[in-house]
């Protein structure tokens, strides 16, 4: 009997798939996204916080976040940190509540969105397959062990390759429904 636990490996291959839905949904494909300010990071009350622990962000409109900052002393350092984000946006202050409009893509931009997008999928294919190395150490050991035979060594290495390449083609998928939704705005 193997030590190789199928619904583990399983488990930390959807991590892989979580994570990498996530890394997309901070990928703006022109429109509005809450997702879009994730990354940004204000100075406040002396350290560096995420903009989600400062304030409220919705969505009125496809092509507009807007920031309900809750201290505003906060508001000049939140509006500071979206600008300066690197994510090209363009805040707007309005009192405590700050608008940010989301500009069309420009096709450069597109194509280095789709270049990041890439990275994301690469990144989460290497993770799937490293939990797939793992899988094979594990079963290798076990016939050196004595407790597999060869015969079913080569039916777990393919059980895992089956699952490891499903895996992989859902993050094709995902990539090209990303690289689509980039692109067709």
């Amino acid at each position: 009997m193997s030590s190789l636990d199928m619904e583990d490996i399983k488990r930390r291959m959807e991590g892989a798939i979580s994570n990498l839905g996530s890394d997309f949904s901070g990928l703006r494909a022109g429109r509005a996204s809450v997702a879009m300010l994730d990354p940004v990071i204000v100075d406040a009350y002396g350290s560096k916080m995420p903009l989600s622990q400062l304030s409220n962000i919705s969505v009125p409109e496809p092509r507009l976040l807007s920031v309900s900052v809750w201290d505003a002393s906060l508001v000049t350092s939140v509006e500071k940190a979206i600008r300066e984000s690197g994510l090209g946006l363009n805040p707007q202050v309005e009192g405590l509540v700050i608008r940010v409009p989301v500009p069309e893509l420009s096709e450069d931009r597109r194509k280095d969105m789709v270049k990041v997008a890439s990275k994301y999928s690469e990144a989460a294919r290497i993770s799937v397959r490293n939990i797939r190395r793992d899988a094979i150490e594990t079963i290798r050991k076990d016939e050196k062990a004595g407790t597999i035979s060869e015969d079913e060594r080569h039916n777990y290495e393919s059980d895992v390759q089956k699952v490891t390449d499903n895996f992989v083609g859902e993050i094709d998928a995902m990539l090209v429904k990303k690289e689509n939704d980039i692109t067709s705005i």
